[in-house]
């Protein structure tokens, strides 16, 4: 186990502590009873690499193309799968964006919680082309 930083220390020495977290790893601090993590926005993408996104499409008999994503109340339709794919990392942004506005609304739901590790990839990314890069279809499903 890390050794846990007293979190007056830290406030006193912020500017180190933030380029030994960069620098050196991430640091767990303690204030009163809470405790806490400081990571990196690359240690975070790593933490969270394996949380990533399945995609299915259905052909539509009207030429459109649906999408949803596993594990996600995201539906889009769109004339390509270019386009439909583009509409569903919109919309996960947007709900990732909301879910960290909402967080312990989100985070305290049953329901929700479970999707805390993929929000939290989603929002360490630096684009919507890398949150695209966590969306994939299974083989044999295009």
């Amino acid at each position: 186990m890390s050794a846990i930083l007293n979190a007056t220390d830290v406030r006193k020495n912020w500017g180190q502590f933030n380029d030994d977290v960069v620098r050196e790893g991430p640091k767990f601090v303690k204030r009163n009873r809470d405790k806490w993590a400081a990571l990196s926005s690359e240690h975070l993408k790593v933490a969270f690499s394996d949380y990533t996104f399945t995609i299915r499409y259905l052909q539509e008999e009207d030429g459109t193309i649906t999408a949803s994503l596993d594990k996600f109340d995201i539906v889009e339709n769109g004339d390509t799968e270019k386009e439909v794919l583009d509409l569903v990392v919109d919309e996960l942004i947007e709900y990732a964006n909301e879910y960290q506005s909402n967080f312990n609304l989100y985070f305290d739901s049953p329901n929700r919680r479970d999707q805390f590790p993929y929000i939290m990839n989603v929002l360490a990314q630096d684009s919507n082309d890398d949150v695209k890069g966590l969306v994939s279809c299974p083989v044999g499903e295009k």
